[in-house]
């Protein structure tokens, strides 16, 4: 965890924004839970640490962290997720997908990319850019479920 958030700081001085303990904080967070997180869940963590820090500090940085590459990003059921990036010293050259757990944001890294399959049917076209997640219950989560259903 120590070398993710030295290489995350040496990128946000490298982009010229300072470094600060709240950045940090946030990066921490991000990189310990290891899932999707919402916006929200972050600004209640470093609110308990920080009274007062608003909210929109909390998105400003977690999209500025997106634009730098240390963060992914997706939607699930309209709110927009945050996840410290798989390996953030290959953050532009690591093509990958995730399976996502819609109950607690858990992911698992899929090593293979269904797009040869669908340039293949697309010959007439130029691809600009894709998606592709998978989105389920986590086995813990699936569990869960069934004790509550049983």
């Amino acid at each position: 965890m120590k070398k993710q958030l030295q290489s995350a700081i040496a990128i946000i001085k490298e982009n010229g924004y300072k470094n600060t303990k709240k950045r940090e904080e946030i990066l921490t967070f991000l990189i310990e839970e290891n899932r999707y997180i919402g916006a929200i869940e972050v600004f209640d963590f470093m609110n308990e640490k920080y009274q007062g820090i608003s909210y929109d500090t909390i998105y400003r940085n977690l999209r500025d962290f997106t634009s730098m590459g240390l963060l992914e990003e997706t939607e699930l059921m309209g709110e927009k997720k945050f996840r410290f990036h798989c390996d953030v010293n290959e953050c532009h050259h690591h093509h990958h997908h995730h399976f996502i757990c819609t109950e607690c944001g858990a992911t698992r890294e899929i090593k293979m990319c269904p797009m040869d399959f669908f340039k293949e049917q697309l010959p007439d076209f130029e691809i600009e850019s894709h998606r592709f997640e998978i989105l389920g219950k986590c086995n813990k989560c699936s569990k869960k479920m069934k004790v509550i259903v049983d």
